[in-house]
């Protein structure tokens, strides 16, 4: 599949400018197994990088103008290097020119580049092509004119420049679109960003996402609402608990000892995360074992705990997680992303992969009267350069 848009890529490329591109950087969207919400309260993720990804054709142009043309929108801009960077009406292209504003305020000297990028990531589906957009062309930039970043500062002017664009996101996305590895989930301490890889042995079980099509508009305002909820309940812990730095040091006794100083939203936020960071290490431990069925069962409690506590479902997403709990060949299901929308991540014993997207297609689309969208993923590489000749 990769191959065959890395060609559209590079031939587009070809096409459009004449000459063979330069570079050619391959950025993936990524699945988060566990560690919802997690990444802006100090605690620990479990992403991974997927095989969907962003293919970029670049090469400089000996100019102070970048051209930027993106194959799937049948859209480009162009945009001077010497000028301020601003934001512009077409929000794709804040992606951008958020990364070209982080390397100019860092002092980096930049010309111009022609680039064409082509995307396999289903946009909307909670697999995180921003970040794979920003981290690819600051990956291409680095590249062709040996800025010497290093991937874990690539990750950081990734999230700065989605920071710009208005999305207040934590590390994670960026993270593990720039450092994932094939059949490794990375366990990222967001408060140090030191990272261990733990093996992903999924030999007997298949990757699905589930995408419930639906997209929410409550997504961008309940989701800043959640981090201001989170920074209230932790202020609230430090008041009584001045030893106590963020949510990783605190245990679920330390929040319920609060109940009566936190308001109704904000405790059950409190506990959700204190829960959450505790299920990132269960399933380590799990992954470690080799103890998939116990993964499964972290990843609906952490559903539930999204759903119930943390308020960021929605009716069809529990939908498509109630099937899989009445499922036997599915050990494990929830959404996965902010919510409101997007897809729910399942484990699904090989062999019945088929059997369970008949089943779940039709009876979501008999409850919602919504095509279901399947995306079947496998656990690839980081941000890289592709030797295509």
């Amino acid at each position: 599949m990769n191959d065959i848009l890395i060609n559209k890529t590079t031939s587009y490329f070809t096409d459009t400018f004449g000459t063979e591109p330069s570079k050619v950087i391959l950025s993936p969207g990524r699945i988060n197994i566990i560690g919802e919400h997690i990444d802006y309260n100090d605690g620990y993720v479990l992403p991974a990088a997927i095989d969907k990804i962003i293919c970029f054709a670049f090469e400089k142009n000996n100019s102070n103008k970048s051209r930027i043309i993106a194959i799937d929108l049948d859209d480009e801009f162009e945009i001077d290097l010497s000028a301020e960077v601003e934001h512009d009406d077409k929000v794709w292209t804040n992606y951008i020119r958020g990364v070209i504003h982080q390397l100019k305020s860092k002092g980096f000297e930049l010309e111009g580049v022609n680039c064409v990028f082509s995307s396999d990531i289903p946009v909307g589906s909670g697999l995180s092509s921003s970040a794979a957009l920003e981290c690819g062309f600051l990956f291409g930039m680095n590249e062709i004119f040996n800025l010497n970043i290093k991937p874990i500062d690539i990750a950081l002017l990734g999230q700065k420049a989605e920071h710009w664009v208005g999305i207040n996101c934590g590390i994670m996305d960026q993270f593990s679109s720039v450092v994932g590895k094939k059949d490794k989930v990375i366990k990222i301490d967001c408060r140090t960003l030191e990272y261990t890889y733990h093996d992903a042995n999924f030999s007997n079980y298949s990757l699905i996402l589930f995408d419930s099509n639906v997209k929410h508009s409550l997504m961008t305002s309940a989701y800043n609402e959640r981090r201001q909820q989170c920074d209230e309940g932790i202020a609230i812990v430090k008041q009584h608990n001045p030893e106590i730095q963020s949510f990783r040091d605190c245990n679920e006794e330390t929040i319920i000892s609060l109940k009566d100083k936190m308001s109704h939203d904000v405790y059950r936020r409190s506990l959700f995360v204190v829960k959450e960071i505790n299920r990132v290490i269960q399933a380590c431990d799990a992954l470690d074992n080799g103890n998939i069925e116990a993964l499964g069962a972290l990843m609906f409690a952490t559903h539930e705990g999204l759903s119930q506590n943390y308020e960021v479902s929605c009716a069809e997403l529990d939908e498509l997680v109630d099937l899989a709990q009445k499922e036997e060949s599915v050990i494990g299901s929830r959404l996965m992303g902010g919510g409101f929308g997007g897809c729910t991540i399942n484990l699904v014993k090989k062999g019945f992969e088929e059997e369970v997207k008949s089943k779940f297609t039709k009876s979501y689309f008999d409850t919602f009267g919504i095509e279901l969208k399947i995306y079947d993923v496998t656990i690839g590489n980081g941000t890289s350069v592709h030797q295509y000749r």
